[in-house]
């Protein structure tokens, strides 16, 4: 049994073509309008628009966003574990989590995946591999993030949540059993019964407890009506692509509604 919490709100960021004075400013505004996660993306070139516009890198951003912050939890979605060794990933989320814990518990949301941008990997001298590789390297990074966590002084404030999108039933949906608090995707609401039954069985050879496991998905060109039926089937966190310069405040207001209709 899934992890009944209120619905969350997240709003990525999209880290293109737009000026960081911009960016810093949507992050206060999120922040003030009630958005529950903030999320950029970890990419070295934008995804759409002009290839070589403006952009920014991840990790560095979320950390400035630790900072001005002081509510909301915030990631990367997804941070790409190609791109860093893993250990350091883990010290760089942990130093994340302090810079943002205000005294108390952290807000940093460790949400990564296996990278697929090949751009990204030519130009800046990683090995692409294939998918399974990838996913490989993955699996093997998680294991050594958790250890350093466990080594790190000062450790971090809390369990870091950790994020693990996809849904490849073989590889990354094991990922997920393994080590997943949140099960982020875009499939649709048809698909996320059987999603589930898969993270489950894996979840009994992994001998993990899944009762905390929140549910995430896109609110990407998707109505009311869509929403309603990712609820239905379990979903608890929704994600709204953000992309500025001009960026669009009311469809925030919107879904910020609908979310409070939906925890009463």
């Amino acid at each position: 049994m899934l992890l009944d919490t209120p619905v969350r709100l997240g709003v990525q960021l999209a880290p293109q073509h737009v000026t960081y004075d911009l960016m810093r400013d949507a992050v206060r505004r999120l922040e003030d309008m009630g958005v529950d996660i903030l999320f950029n993306w970890d990419h070295f070139f934008p995804l759409s628009g002009e290839p070589d516009g403006l952009h920014y890198e991840s990790w560095t951003m979320l950390a400035a966003w630790a900072e001005q912050t002081e509510r909301v939890e915030f990631g990367a979605l997804v941070n790409c574990n190609s791109y860093r060794n893993p250990d350091l990933q883990a010290d760089m989320a942990r130093t994340i989590d302090h810079i943002s814990a205000r005294g108390g518990e952290g807000r940093f949301i460790f949400a990564t995946g296996s990278g697929w941008f090949e751009r990204d990997y030519v130009e800046y001298g990683y090995e692409f591999g294939t998918a399974g590789s990838r996913l490989d390297d993955l699996a093997e990074g998680l294991q050594r993030i958790e250890a350093r966590w466990k080594k790190l002084n000062p450790a971090p404030t809390r369990d870091i949540p950790v994020m693990i999108g996809g849904k490849g039933e073989q590889k990354t949906l094991r990922l997920v059993a393994r080590h997943a608090d949140i099960w982020h995707s875009f499939v649709g609401a048809d698909e996320i019964g059987h999603k589930i039954s898969v993270i489950e069985k894996w979840a009994e050879k992994e001998e993990r407890d899944l009762s905390n496991l929140v549910v995430s998905n896109e609110l990407h060109r998707r109505d009311e009506a869509a929403a309603d039926a990712l609820y239905d089937a379990g979903t608890r966190l929704f994600t709204l692509n953000f992309n500025g310069p001009d960026y669009d405040y009311d469809i925030v207001t919107k879904w910020l509604a609908w979310r409070d209709a939906k925890n009463g």
